[in-house]
């Protein structure tokens, strides 16, 4: 084997990138503070946490989690934390499971192609 074959060149979408996101989303209330802030855009911790049981520290909580992530990011305007969604991040999580989806659709399709092949 030559030295080309063995180097590997890292996957751009690699387990080790795309954890943390996964972890970070894996958490109910995260992923529906992300999805707030992906539908209704930018804003403030205390609309965040209107209409939930949360306080606005537990809220302030689980964003930080989520911008250690690299998935929401805050900035302040005069005495508030307004937060956004990181999208590229999203995009990441969005290709890795896609990537994972044609490997699934590739391993079907062998199946199939076996399944046949032994059939006739």
């Amino acid at each position: 084997m030559n030295a080309k074959m063995r180097r590997r060149s890292p996957a751009p979408l690699s387990s080790n990138r795309v954890a943390p996101l996964f972890a970070a989303l894996g958490d109910k209330t995260r992923l529906q503070l992300i999805a707030r802030l992906s539908g209704d855009g930018p804003m403030p911790i205390a609309r965040l946490a209107n209409g939930t049981r949360m306080s606005r520290q537990a809220v302030t909580k689980h964003l930080r989690v989520l911008e250690r992530a690299g998935l929401a990011r805050g900035s302040r305007s005069g005495r508030e934390s307004i937060w956004t969604v990181q999208t590229a991040r999203l995009f990441e999580v969005q290709k890795y499971l896609a990537l994972i989806s044609r490997q699934w659709d590739e391993s079907i399709e062998r199946l199939r192609a076996l399944v046949e092949t032994e059939e006739n």
